[in-house]
């Protein structure tokens, strides 16, 4: 089995050396590239809470927060294990995951904390999937919710030759999709480099329904949905066991 793998590089790689592990060659094809925001700052002044809906916004966090020890102190909420890994390897010592989607993380904010004990703190990317200010109304009334853009996500103008090569080839089996802009990326770059009939022999495995979404345009082998919008959930469906 051969996989295209689309996250951000520092990800992509990673997840290479596992999955090389277990027999599954990778093709690392970032579609995002994470640039720090050199001048982004973060006030933890009246905030109870942090929250990151990513593991980029979660490693961002830690830079900027490297000498706050008041930040530092903070409780930071996580969307999944994924980010709730980042913010520990950050340096944050009171994580806690809500194991899902934004949905799932609204509703562990609720049941954890009270409005009244201050503002959270999103730290976000320029571009956001989920918005979780945005979805205050009928997520987290009553909540101040201040988003710090920590980072901006670049995406790719191009596919890589080698990707090019490989998909007019058939020579991937499946591709790996983590996120609603990603997809659409991956499908905007594909149909711009003429290859939107390569699709039909591969296999798109999307982390969440809004993912499969924004495949728009492209008729693949099969997609499919991780039961979780988790890593381990997405990589159970390529039924080598890898979680």
């Amino acid at each position: 089995m051969r996989a295209l793998l689309t996250r951000p590089r520092p990800d992509s790689e990673a997840l290479a050396a596992r999955l090389a592990r277990i027999g599954i060659e990778a093709l690392v094809e970032p579609l995002l590239t994470i640039h720090e925001i050199a001048d982004a700052k973060l006030d933890p002044t009246g905030v109870q809470a942090l929250v990151v809906t990513s593991a980029n916004g979660a490693r961002a966090l830690g830079r900027v927060t490297g000498g706050d020890a008041a930040a530092r102190a903070l409780p930071v909420f996580a969307v999944g294990q994924a980010s709730a890994e980042a913010a520990r390897a950050a340096g944050f010592a009171r994580v806690e995951s809500a194991e899902g989607d934004v949905a799932a993380l609204a509703a562990l904010l609720r049941a954890r904390l009270d409005p009244a004990g201050g503002a959270l703190l999103h730290a976000a990317g320029s571009v956001t999937a989920g918005n979780l200010a945005g979805d205050l109304p009928d997520d987290l009334g009553g909540f101040e919710v201040r988003r710090a853009v920590l980072y901006r996500a670049e995406p790719a103008a191009a596919l890589s030759g080698p990707a090019q090569a490989a998909l007019a080839a058939g020579d991937l089996d499946v591709v790996l999709l983590y996120s609603p802009r990603t997809a659409a990326t991956f499908a905007r770059l594909v149909t711009a480099a003429g290859l939107p009939d390569a699709c039909r022999g591969l296999a798109a495995l999307c982390l969440s329904p809004a993912v499969a979404e924004a495949l728009t345009g492209l008729d693949f082998r099969r997609v499919e949905v991780a039961p979780r919008p988790e890593e381990a959930a997405l990589l159970a469906l390529l039924g080598t066991g890898e979680t």
